[in-house]
Formats: structure tokens, sequence, C-alpha cells
């Protein structure tokens, strides 16, 4: 009888230093298959970058013709951008075509989907949050090729949902935009990524200065209007518990400062209740998403290095 436990603990022990083992190969399979995975993705994003830009400036006929008007709704994370947008475009969508569009990147999302992952979850996504806090780190020198192709990558991705909001304006339908691309505040809060921390490489350093040029030419797009919901940064945390307090903190900084090439801009008190932000947003966008379209040859360019569109 006390052979038999005795063989039964062996044989439990085993069984768990088995399992233990394969969690452990598991993990260490899953990370490698990550860096392969970046390592692709890098490969796969160096070949977009030379026709990237050339692209954009091809792409003449968006910037032609005339352009139904944009509103840009802006704020830090917990202002309450996603729910005054889908609200105004439900209710503005019944007197004139118009679309609702989020020209922000979702890596806040991402990093906290990558958090749940089993096992290794929490430590990767404390890895890439230290590789994207030293890329918007001005004291700092970008963390390597990967990650800069990486970044350069996901601008592209804001530039793709920017170049849509131009086809949905030049066909007549205004836009609201949850965020907006601006070229002032480098590293983080929609500005580019890869402007903040110092290159380390020369071929970084042109990927840095083309993904300038890609946010020059974003911002030259003057938004009719701008609403700018101001937020304290304890509110913001308080309805966004699991954003970064820091990152929460700079962005409730400089948000007064950002100018969107001196567009119109409503600074609204998002610590208010929701009905009085809602009355001050509508009131002030009743009047521009009534106009006509204006002209997209009218619209202000940037004075440093914006694109020369070509037909």
């Amino acid at each position: 009888m006390i052979r038999s436990r005795t063989r039964l603990r062996w044989t439990q022990g085993l069984v768990f230093a088995g399992l233990a083992l394969g969690l452990i190969l598991l993990a260490s399979h899953v990370h490698r298959n990550l860096i392969e995975a970046e390592l692709a993705l890098s490969t796969l994003l160096l070949l977009t970058v030379l026709g990237s830009i050339e692209a954009v400036e091809r792409d003449a006929v968006l910037m032609r013709g005339t352009l139904a008007p944009l509103i840009a709704i802006v704020g830090t994370d917990g202002s309450g951008k996603s729910t005054l947008s889908a609200d105004m475009c439900r209710s503005f969508v019944r007197k004139r075509p118009t679309a609702l569009a989020y020209l922000g990147l979702g890596t806040g999302d991402l990093g906290n989907r990558i958090k749940q992952w089993p096992i290794i979850g929490a430590r990767i996504e404390r890895k890439l949050a230290r590789k994207a806090s030293q890329t918007r780190d001005v004291r700092e020198k970008i963390p390597g090729l990967p990650t800069a192709l990486v970044v350069y990558g996901l601008s592209l991705l804001r530039v793709h949902r920017f170049r849509r909001v131009l086809a949905l304006r030049s066909r007549g339908i205004a836009v609201i935009t949850d965020r907006y691309p601006q070229e002032e505040i480098p590293g983080f809060y929609d500005g580019p990524g890869l402007a903040a921390a110092r290159p380390g490489s020369r071929i970084v350093a042109r990927l840095a200065a083309r993904e300038l040029r890609l946010y020059q030419w974003m911002a030259s797009f003057t938004p009719d209007l701008v609403l700018r919901l101001n937020v304290d940064a304890a509110t913001a945390l308080a309805r966004k518990p699991d954003h970064k307090a820091h990152l929460v903190a700079a962005k409730v900084a400089v948000t007064p400062l950002l100018r969107f090439h001196d567009a119109p801009i409503v600074d609204i008190d998002a610590t208010a209740s929701y009905d009085q932000v809602r009355r001050q947003a509508f009131a002030s966008v009743e009047g521009i998403l009534g106009r006509q379209p204006q002209s997209a040859e009218r619209q202000p360019r940037s004075d440093s290095g914006t694109f020369a569109v070509q037909a």
C-alpha cells in the first residue's frame, strides 16, 4: 500500500514536471516565433517603404476638386472622444451624408489583449511597452531597426485610414474623426512616432524623415473645426483605469498646445456632464456640416516639407 502511494506520488511528480517543461518549451517557442514574426513583418514593411510616399504623392485625385467638411474631435484618453463622435455621426447623418472615421492606431487596446495571453503575455507586453516608451523619449535612442519598421508600419496604417477619409470627402461625404494626425508633438498623441528619440542608424534616420513627411502631408489638410475635449488626468484615469498614468498626464499637458495648422478650435470642458458637452459640441458644428464643401486647393499647406502632389 505504502509502495503504491509512493509510486503514485512519483508518477504525479513526473507528470507535473513534464507539464512544467512543456509550458517552458511552449513559452520559448512562442517567444521565438514572435521574434521571427517581428522580423518577417520588418521585411514586409521594408518592401513597402520605397513606394509608400510616392504612392501618396501620385494620388492626385484626392487633392483636387472639392472636399466635404471634416470635424476633428481630439483629447486625451478618457475625454469622451469616441462617445461624442459616434453620437454626432448618428445625429447628422440624417441631415447629410456623414461618416465616422477613427484615425488612431489602437495600440493601447492591442497591448491589453497581449497582456491577457497565458503565461507569456504580461512579459511580452512589458517588453513592447518598454520599447514604445524608449521611442517616445527624446533622451533615448530608437531601439533598433525592427522597432523602427513596426512604428513606420503603424504610420502607414494611419495614412491608409487618412486617405480613405479624403476619398469620402471627395465624394461629398462629411467626416467626423475620432483623433487627428498632427506634426507638432513628436512621439505620441497621433504624431510622428520616430521623430522624438535619436535614430541610431542611417536607415532608421531615413525612415524617421519619411515618416515625418507623411505626417506633414496629413496635417496639411486643416480640419474645418476641431473640438478639443479638455479633461484633467484624474478624471481621465477614473474613466480609463487601465491606461498608464504618466502617458495620460503627458497628453493632458500637451492637449492645449496643439493648433492643427491654426484650424478653428472649440475648447470644451469634458469634465462636465455628457449632456452639457453634447450641447456645446452640436451647437458648434451645426453651421459647418450644413454648408457647401470647400475646395481642396484652398487647403493650407505646411511650411516645412509638405508634399507637392503630382498628377
